[in-house]
C-alpha cells in the first residue's frame, strides 16, 4: 500500500467504524445464544471479508474506478432487475439466495451509483463548474438516479432508495448547484412527502415510519 493512502486516509472514520462494527458483534453474541451464534458468525465473517476487501479497493487508483464506473452502473442495473424475478423474501424482492450466501445488489449498487455520478458531474464539470446548473445537465443526473431508484422500489425498499436520493442531493450540492434549485427541491420535498405518506405507502412503511417517530408504541419494534 502505498504511503500517500495511508496519509490521505480518514483514520478518525475508520477507528468509529470499527468501534460500531465491534458493538454491533457483542450484541449480536449476546442476542444469539439460543441459535449456536449463527448469526453472530456469519457477522464475524463479513467483518473479515469487509476487511480484506477495504484493503484491496484502497490499493486501486480512484480514477480507475471512477473510469470503469458505467460498467459497473450497467452491470448492477442489471441485477437489480434480475432481482425482481426472485422470490419474494418477507414481502421484497431484494435478494439473491446462493445457497447459504445472501446477496443485496441494491447496497452495492449505491457505490456503483455514486462513482458514475462522480464520472458524469466530473465530465459536465470540464469547462465550468457552473455548468452543473444548467436544466438539460440536472436531468441527465437525475435520469442516472432514477433508474436504479425506480427499480429498488419495486421490490420494494424504501430504506435504500431514499439513501440513493440523500447521497445524490448531497453530492450535487458539493458541486455547486445553484441555490434556487435546493429550494425548489425544499419545497418540492416539504409538499410531496405528506402525500407519498398518505397515498402512495403501504401500511407496513407507514407502520415502521410511526414507530419511530412514537418508540413507546411498540418498545420490541415493529415485526412486519
Amino acid at each position: 500500500m502505498r504511503k500517500r493512502e495511508l496519509k490521505n486516509m480518514e483514520w478518525g472514520l475508520l477507528i468509529i467504524a470499527i468501534i460500531l462494527t465491534l458493538i454491533g458483534l457483542v450484541a449480536l453474541f449476546s442476542a444469539t445464544q439460543e441459535t449456536e451464534y449463527d448469526d453472530f458468525k456469519k457477522q464475524c465473517i463479513w467483518a473479515v471479508a469487509s476487511i480484506v476487501i477495504m484493503l484491496i479497493v484502497m490499493c486501486i487508483d480512484y480514477e480507475l474506478l471512477v473510469k470503469f464506473s458505467p460498467f459497473f452502473y450497467g452491470i448492477f442495473v442489471i441485477l437489480l432487475i434480475a432481482v425482481l424475478f426472485t422470490e419474494p423474501i418477507n414481502g421484497a424482492t431484494s435478494w439473491f439466495d446462493i445457497g447459504s450466501f445472501s446477496l443485496q445488489p441494491g447496497e452495492f449498487a449505491k457505490i456503483s451509483v455514486i462513482l458514475f455520478l462522480a464520472f458524469i458531474i466530473g465530465k459536465i464539470q470540464i469547462k465550468s463548474k457552473s455548468n452543473i446548473n444548467k436544466p438539460t445537465r440536472i436531468m441527465l443526473i437525475l435520469l442516472v438516479l432514477a433508474v436504479p431508484v425506480l427499480l429498488i422500489v419495486k421490490q420494494p425498499d424504501y430504506g435504500t432508495a431514499c439513501a440513493f436520493i440523500i447521497g445524490t442531493a448531497f453530492m450535487i450540492y458539493t458541486a455547486g448547484i445553484d441555490k434556487k434549485y435546493i429550494i425548489s427541491t425544499l419545497l418540492i420535498v416539504i409538499i410531496t412527502v405528506p402525500l407519498l405518506y398518505l397515498f402512495v405507502l403501504p401500511e407496513h412503511a407507514k407502520k415502521r415510519i410511526d414507530i419511530f417517530l412514537n418508540p413507546e408504541t411498540d418498545p420490541r419494534g415493529a415485526r412486519i
